[in-house]
């Protein structure tokens, strides 16, 4: 990859978060709608988000992101919207049930994987995950360069 090139998100993404992929291991993932402000809307198709820092907890039966970071729009300048507050997801009762029954499990947690909108409406992608450890992260960066290799090779018998 060139410098300067910035890497782009998957089509269609707002934003998501490949760094999580690195810490963590996926059990599981849901698809969730998110509590917007009409400034956030317009920020996430114009600018993006970020989901670096990103988490999700259950409080009081709902499930709540914090720590995203959605820019302020700037034509809105009196009426924009607080970047990092904490936004409700919207899910299923007994999805919720579900996930908040895992997470009590050791060492699982909820992090937001992919903002997208479907059908006009803004959703996320939440995943319960895993957190990986040092040996684990060699071994899929391993992993990860092996597959490399193997594409290179092909590529070089297919010349």
């Amino acid at each position: 990859m060139a410098k300067g090139k910035k890497r782009k998100v998957a089509p269609g993404d707002v934003a998501s978060n490949r760094l999580a992929s690195h810490k963590y291991e996926f059990l599981d993932k849901l698809e969730a709608g998110l509590v917007l402000q009409g400034t956030e809307v317009k920020a996430l198709r114009e600018s993006g988000a970020s989901l670096k820092d990103g988490f999700a907890m259950i409080r009081e039966g709902e499930v709540w992101m914090y720590n995203v970071h959605i820019p302020p729009y700037a034509p809105a300048s009196r009426d924009n919207h607080e970047p990092e507050r904490p936004r409700k997801l919207l899910l299923n009762r007994r999805e919720i049930e579900r996930i908040s029954g895992r997470t009590r499990e050791k060492g699982l947690t909820l992090v937001p994987t992919r903002i997208y909108f479907k059908d006009s409406r803004a959703k996320v992608e939440i995943a319960l995950a895993r957190g990986k450890d040092h040996y684990d992260k060699r071994e899929s960066l391993k992993k990860k360069d092996q597959a490399r290799d193997v594409q290179r090779a092909l590529r070089e018998v297919g010349r």
